[in-house]
Parts: structure tokens; C-alpha cells; sequence
């Protein structure tokens, strides 16, 4: 299991971009998971269903299962937030887990970049950035793809990944 992670700064795209690298990735026949950031509350259930009375009752956790899918809600209820390799721990066997946010932690990264933010690059500041996917060109040594160009984006993850095993090792030097 490879683990890469996607930065950016809000509004640059992320979500769009692995919206269209992933079915890429599935054709190429690889098995993608992703872990995704929130920097707010929120719900993946809705008010006034069973798992959303379960959860606001004060469970710790509410598993939903139905012949489709299963998601596991885990409240925190004060607990400080799991770092990522908490969150990595958790995850089924994939070939590829894209990491979406988390942009402090210490794994390896894309930044993915959108001139019109008028936000600065993240990779002067971030040694864990690997690649560059952007709507203009940048000045760096680091290999730098369109954000259109699926095939290249997902070349430079796949190329990108580390092993889940150096992502947990570069992580417990930070507790």
C-alpha cells in the first residue's frame, strides 16, 4: 500500500482534480482510497435519521451498513483529532491511498496550484512536495504538470507514493 497526498490551498482545485485522476487510476487497475481533511464540522448522515439520533444521543461511534457500503462515524467528543497515521491504520488494503489536505504532516505530496487564488506555492516551505500540478507555469526544479493533464498527474502520484510503512515511520518522529 502507497501512500501521496494532494496540497493546496483552499479553492485550488483538489477536490475537482482527484475527482478526475481517480477513475484513471481504476482503469489503469489499481485499487484507490482517499483520506480527506476537514478544517470544520461536519456530517456525513442526515438530521433526523437513525445514525445522525444515535450520534447527536452521544455514541462514540455509529456504524451504518446496508448491502451498498458501510461508513464508520467516530465522535471525538473532546479526544484531541487523529494525526494521519491513525487515519492510515483504519483503512482497508488498496493499491493507493491519496491523501487529500493534512498539509502539515510529513508525508509526500502534490501541490496542486490555481493562479487565479493569488495564493503563494506551497513547495518552497514543504520538503515533502514531490510534484507540482498548476494552471501556469512554475519556476522550480520539481517536476511541474498541467492540472488538465490527467494521465501526468496520475504518472507523477503513482511515481510520488511511498510505502504506507514510510509515511508511519516519518510520522512517529513528530508525536
Amino acid at each position: 500500500m502507497k501512500v501521496i497526498g494532494l496540497a493546496g490551498w483552499s479553492g485550488a482545485g483538489k477536490t475537482t482534480l482527484l475527482s478526475r485522476v481517480i477513475p484513471h487510476l481504476l482503469g489503469q487497475g489499481l485499487l484507490v482510497s482517499v483520506i480527506k481533511h476537514a478544517h470544520h464540522s461536519f456530517d456525513v448522515d442526515t438530521p433526523g435519521k437513525d445514525s445522525w439520533v444515535h450520534r447527536q444521543s452521544g455514541a462514540t461511534e455509529v456504524l451504518v451498513s446496508s448491502g451498498k457500503r458501510w461508513a464508520l462515524m467516530h465522535e471525538l467528543r473532546g479526544a484531541s483529532e487523529p494525526r494521519l497515521p491513525e487515519l492510515l491504520a483504519k483503512l482497508s488494503q488498496v493499491d493507493l491511498v491519496v491523501v487529500e489536505g493534512f498539509k502539515s504532516e510529513p508525508h509526500r505530496k502534490i501541490e496542486v496550484h490555481r493562479a487565479a487564488n493569488g495564493k503563494p506555492l506551497l513547495f518552497p516551505d514543504d520538503p515533502g512536495i514531490a510534484g507540482i500540478a498548476a494552471d501556469a507555469a512554475v519556476e522550480t526544479t520539481l517536476p511541474v504538470v498541467h492540472l488538465d493533464d490527467i494521465p501526468a498527474i496520475a504518472a507523477m502520484m503513482q511515481g510520488s507514493a511511498i510505502p504506507i510503512e514510510d509515511v508511519l515511520a516519518r510520522s512517529a518522529g513528530r508525536t
